[in-house]
């Protein structure tokens, strides 16, 4: 059999290493938010960026766009937005008496979801087909969308005024959720010192940032991350993680199959990034926090006494047994 046309893996992962880099050109810090935005990329899932207003969500997005050689486009999503302002809708064309397809922005490669929070949730669902079925139905039409696509929404904090809570059909299609903390000390001097040295957000071609990866790229990486073996006693890990969420007191909701599914993917893409072609249970723990924070519901007697969902999850990685 002809082996399939483009980079090799080694390239490939060169390729998508030196994505963090020419990120941290315009970004300084949030190491992990990039490592898991390369890991959905890799797996063909959507990432949901979260933090507080000001914390350059909307500036990381915007540099990995310019390191990867993909179409991208941007919505911010506002409360009056429309779901036809995402998918597209028929226009009416005067010379021809037909209504023609207007796409619209959803028909890119990578989607930046700005905000997506601000926006009510029947603008919120628009994106569901999209980001599942990778199609949109207009009119009774299907209409494919690009390959690759992905989606890469920001939100503040849902506590914040103004915002709509993104609905748990919704949360669910994002294969991973990255928390941005407020950076330390040294990192906000670095912030300030390069914006005194005259950085600017909007021109990120003056700081230097490049494309260092492609569609190819992409290509090659998924096929390699595929070829990933597992162990059954890492499968069994996994599911054991899921059972414990879904049997922990505090949980009104745990883990699904889908996201033991999912955790199974991001650990395999980990563990091929990290330069191996088998994954442990140290990739599955890894990733368990950025896979399943968002798939996990807390009784609201427990919220009262201060109980998180990450709360549940740190204390079930504390307790499954890990296979040796």
């Amino acid at each position: 059999m002809t082996p399939p046309a483009g980079p090799s893996p080694d390239a490939a992962r060169e390729a998508l290493t030196r994505l963090r880099d020419e990120v941290a050109k315009a970004v300084v810090g949030q190491d992990a938010a990039v490592s898991g935005l390369v890991v959905a990329l890799l797996c063909r899932g959507h990432a949901l960026l979260e933090g507080v207003p000001g914390i350059a969500k909307t500036l990381l997005v915007r540099t990995l766009a310019a390191t990867l050689d993909l179409d991208t486009k941007r919505i911010q999503f506002t409360p009056d937005l429309m779901p036809s302002d995402v998918t597209g809708s028929l226009v009416y064309d005067n010379r021809t008496s037909v209504f023609t397809f207007r796409d619209g922005p959803v028909f890119t490669n990578l989607l930046l979801a700005d905000e997506i929070n601000r926006t009510p949730p029947k603008t919120q669902a628009a994106l569901l087909e999209s980001m599942e079925e990778r199609q949109v139905s207009v009119d009774g039409q299907a209409r494919r969308l690009p390959d690759p696509f992905v989606v890469v929404a920001t939100q503040n904090p849902i506590e914040q005024e103004g915002t709509y809570p993104l609905p748990e059909a919704q949360l669910d299609r994002f294969l991973v959720k990255l928390t941005m903390p407020l950076p330390p000390r040294a990192d906000e001097i670095n912030v300030l010192a390069r914006h005194a040295d005259g950085f600017d957000p909007s021109d990120l071609g003056a700081a230097g940032v490049r494309p260092v990866a492609g569609p190819a790229e992409l290509a090659a990486g998924r096929r390699a991350v595929t070829a990933v073996t597992i162990r059954p006693e890492v499968l069994g890990y996994i599911v054991d993680l899921a059972r414990a969420t879904r049997s922990a007191p505090a949980a009104a909701l745990g883990v699904s199959p889908r996201g033991a599914t999912a955790l199974l993917a991001t650990a395999k893409a980990w563990a091929w990034l990290s330069g191996r072609d088998y994954a442990t249970p140290d990739d599955v723990k890894a990733l368990a926090r950025p896979t399943l924070r968002h798939r996990i519901a807390v009784r609201p007697e427990a919220e009262l006494e201060g109980v998180t969902a990450e709360t549940v999850l740190e204390q079930v990685l504390a307790t499954v047994p890990v296979p040796r």
